[in-house]
């Protein structure tokens, strides 16, 4: 079995065996904006500290045009959801796919002064594995605090060796729920909750977020943004996106990253200065939302809100789009109320159990009038949406049961225009590259394919 398949079906071998309990479930979503109690205003954090109603309720109103969501009445929806408030004056940098996202990932690290913080779900052996490896180490010679965590089924079948030569450097390594029960520290074995967050915070300036991990299979680009045709599929890269930050909203990252380090260390974090004095980036305002197994569910609560306040398009890119039956609802009513729903999954995969997984529904959601479509060639890994041009999100977690209810995941949250314009022009790209599927090509696929995807559904909650 292949690392890959490995990493995918740990979690769910250890579950035939019963040792993981019985299933949790999602919160009730449904209708979520009548069941809350916002502010009159959403709390908006700037480099002094936060700013005053008429202050926030204005710099949101300058970014959002007439029709669609109105930001400030979903931000402040957002914050009563998820209790996490918006921060001013960032600079967002949208990454596409491995080459562009990997190059300036090692240029951060190489320019870091005082400290790295650096939380992977895959970090592997191989060329890509070791550019990085070798980049930490050197940075720890200088003198900069290195500290990284790494899940252990994502690196399950990267040799102990790989992370010891780290570690005989002085860089500081934590396995985030060992697979090997001798190994786990604090709360009990709970190897079905997994880091899937991919975070790079270089000297508290620079955060980097998204669906790329640390491995060669991001060594290539995908068709994205590109005029020439592949002579070959093994010409094709995985098709991803990653998001930097640079502004206030890094020291979010930097919490997020401290608090998952104190659950899981044994050892407090080296002194460094993590929470350099904020200084203003840019002009894009932000929320940058954590979740956990076990927490308050903030990533599933945002998405949830968006598509049920969505009044002209739910624009969605999902390489795992396995969804549960509050987000299958929220998309149908979009759709039969005339927003334009459209989904980007993928035409091939590497776990291809997911995708038949997430093909429930599909039926469902083609005869309500959302529109699917399946990338060709390439194999999408990224995880985006942009909802009404405005409402825009970047971040590791997928439209799945795995995702909001099981795995650590971080997802940021621009609100604006401009931002939803570089999302959209994004978006539209990846429409080129795909193949619309129809209700009645649909409804005339292969039997064998419709057993595959009865046998996915029925384990549709592990994957």
């Amino acid at each position: 079995m292949n690392t890959a398949r490995m990493r995918l079906w740990l979690p769910l071998i250890l579950m035939c065996w019963g040792l993981l309990g019985a299933c949790a479930s999602l919160p009730n979503v449904t209708d979520l904006g009548d069941k809350l109690d916002p502010a009159g205003a959403p709390t908006v954090k700037g480099s002094k500290g936060e700013l005053s109603d008429a202050r926030a309720k204005a710099l949101l109103q300058a970014r959002w045009s007439k029709g669609g969501l109105d930001l400030p009445q979903q931000a402040a929806l957002e914050e009563a959801a998820t209790g996490v408030p918006l921060i001013a004056g960032n600079k967002t940098t949208l990454l596409f796919d491995g080459p562009q996202t990997i190059a300036e990932m090692l240029k951060a690290i190489n320019g870091a002064r005082n400290n790295i913080n650096f939380e992977t779900y895959i970090f592997d052996q191989d060329e890509m594995g070791n550019k990085f490896a070798d980049a930490l180490i050197e940075k720890q010679r200088q003198g900069v605090t290195v500290n990284l965590i790494y899940d252990s089924v994502g690196t399950i079948g990267v040799p102990a060796e790989f992370f010891a030569r780290m570690r005989k450097a002085g860089v500081r390594l934590v396995e985030f729920n060992p697979v090997n029960p001798a190994k786990v520290n604090g709360d009990g074995w709970k190897v079905n909750n997994r880091d899937h967050r991919k975070v790079l915070i270089v000297d508290g300036k620079t955060a980097f977020t998204g669906g790329i991990n640390i491995s060669a299979t991001y060594a290539k680009s995908s068709l994205f943004r590109s005029a020439s045709r592949p002579a070959s599929k093994d010409d094709v890269g995985w098709r991803d996106t990653h998001i930097k930050i640079e502004g206030p909203a890094v020291q979010a990252f930097q919490w997020l990253f401290v608090r998952q380090w104190s659950r899981q260390a044994k050892e407090e974090l080296p002194d460094a200065d993590y929470f350099p004095k904020p200084v203003i980036a840019g002009d894009k305002v932000v929320r940058v939302l954590g979740s956990d197994p076990g927490g308050q569910f903030e990533i599933y609560k945002a998405y949830a809100l968006a598509m049920q306040e969505a009044k002209q398009s739910i624009h969605l890119t999902s390489a795992y789009f396995v969804p549960d039956r509050q987000t299958v609802d929220a998309l149908v009513s979009a759709a039969k109320r005339g927003v334009d729903v459209k989904i980007v999954v993928p035409g091939v995969s590497d776990v291809g159990l997911v995708v038949y997984a997430g093909h429930a529904y599909y039926d469902e959601l083609l005869e309500a009038g959302v529109k699917l479509y399946q990338l060709k060639l390439a194999v999408l890994h990224a995880k985006t949406a942009v909802i009404d041009g405005k409402w825009s999100t970047v971040g590791s977690s997928n439209i799945d049961t795995r995702s909001f209810l099981h795995n650590s995941e971080i997802n940021v949250i621009v609100m604006g225009d401009a931002f939803g314009a570089e999302m959209e022009k994004a978006f539209q790209e990846d429409l080129r590259d795909s193949t619309l599927v129809t209700l009645e090509a649909w409804r005339h696929r292969p039997w064998l394919n419709r057993m595959k995807e009865w046998t996915a559904r029925v384990m549709g909650y592990w994957l």
